[in-house]
């Protein structure tokens, strides 16, 4: 049923896409024989002290990626993409698939995935792609590939690009199955998330110091009998939002608004919303931003976003994956700077409960990265978490990531 259903969306969106054309290859043949084959590879140290465990936790781990592309014909073009992440040395960490239960969790599974399979059809102001891909909306928070992780979360499904008049983009998808970063194969948690969803954003483009954008994601996850409702059918939600960036004089402002309730066979009933203020400005050579995020609770439920890369917001220490039932406020400031072809960042964050009076405790993230070479970078970054709460504990982290592109 649900691939009939993106069969019909496909059948219902190419004639629109049909109105135009872009020729790269002149031939079938030439798609394969103009087409393109890359690799990249990123091997990361991960190492994490949390105090609520005896021992630590480190991971040694390899992605090794192939992607082959073709060239466009009359607008059509394909690509498919497969991963490999294996861990080298000692495996002294806990994958949530490895049973490694009595160390902290560092979720890179070993096992090879098909990453992406797609085939696409470009027009003029419209695309559409068919198949296992890459979905990014905005700046990740609700839907995203959580590409920090070594096996990426990509999406079974059909998306379409519409561009009906300058500044105006349209943005929609259906995705029958998710497939997340806890594969290839189901362990403590899914590998993948079955059902219905729909993703419908809209971005606009007012001039060019202001944008706003809305959308609406509705989560319709399938029951997973190995697994409890809270990583199944409990993921279920409707989210209606809107969003403005902008910049007035020297200050540059990101803004948003969202509320969620429980939706398909969920079985939790809640209206929790979410809002955002974030203003940032240059100083010199320094970049500085201070914001504050909310992800409010509801009847011991808290606003939740299981499709976003959420390694991005609230803390790298990760501590925050699943919004608490009385919600969480993050106060945050940053300063940022380039030394040379090094790129510094400094992170500080305040984390409460939304809900309650509980403080919960705050983090500090650091970051440096150096591009050695246009195809060659590396990274180091710290995160240490001091817990003011008793649900949370003292959390500190530590990678070196190496990133080479062929």
């Amino acid at each position: 049923m649900k691939k009939s259903i993106a069969s019909v969306c496909l059948l219902t969106l190419l004639p629109a896409a049909a109105q135009a054309e872009t020729e790269a290859a002149s031939s079938i043949g030439e798609m394969f024989t103009k087409g393109d084959a890359a690799m990249n590879f990123r091997y990361r140290y991960e190492n994490v002290d949390q105090e609520s465990l005896r021992r630590t936790a480190s991971a040694n781990t390899l992605r090794a990626r192939l992607t082959l592309s073709t060239a466009s014909w009359h607008g059509i073009s394909g690509l498919v993409e497969g991963d490999y992440v294996t861990d080298f040395g000692s495996d002294n960490y806990n994958s949530t698939e490895n049973g490694n239960t009595d160390r902290p969790v560092i979720a890179d599974i070993e096992g090879g995935d098909l990453n992406q399979l797609w085939l696409k059809y470009t027009g003029e102001s419209f695309d559409t792609t068919a198949g296992r891909q890459r979905i990014l909306n905005g700046n990740q928070r609700f839907v995203g590939n959580v590409g920090w992780r070594q096996n990426e979360q990509t999406y079974d499904g059909l998306r379409g690009n519409w561009q009906p008049i300058d500044g105006l983009k349209l943005d929609a998808s259906y995705v029958y199955n998710v497939n997340r970063i806890f594969g290839p194969d189901d362990g403590a948690n899914p590998a993948n998330l079955e059902g219905d969803n729909f993703f419908l954003r809209a971005d606009y483009k007012i001039n060019d110091n202001h944008s706003l954008a809305a959308f609406g994601y509705w989560l319709d996850v399938d029951e997973d009998g190995p697994f409890d409702a809270g990583k199944t059918v409990n993921l279920s939600s409707d989210t209606y939002g809107i969003e403005y960036a902008g910049k007035v004089a020297f200050v540059d402002i990101a803004a948003a608004y969202a509320t969620q309730s429980e939706a398909g066979d969920s079985e939790l009933d809640y209206d929790a919303d979410y809002y955002k203020l974030e203003l940032g400005t240059k100083l010199n050579s320094f970049a500085l931003k201070a914001g504050y995020e909310v992800l409010g609770g509801d009847d011991g439920v808290g606003f939740q976003t299981p499709y976003a890369t959420l390694h991005a917001f609230q803390g790298w220490a990760d501590l925050f994956l699943t919004t608490p039932g009385d919600g969480i406020e993050d106060m945050y400031g940053s300063i940022g700077t380039s030394i040379g072809k090094w790129k510094l960042l400094a992170v500080y964050h305040d984390f409460q409960a939304e809900d309650s009076s509980e403080d919960f405790g705050t983090e500090l993230d650091l970051s440096a990265t150096w591009a050695l070479r246009d195809n060659l970078s590396l990274q180091a970054k710290f995160a240490s978490f001091d817990a003011d709460s008793d649900r949370y504990s003292d959390t500190d982290k530590v990678w070196f990531v190496v990133q080479y592109k062929l």
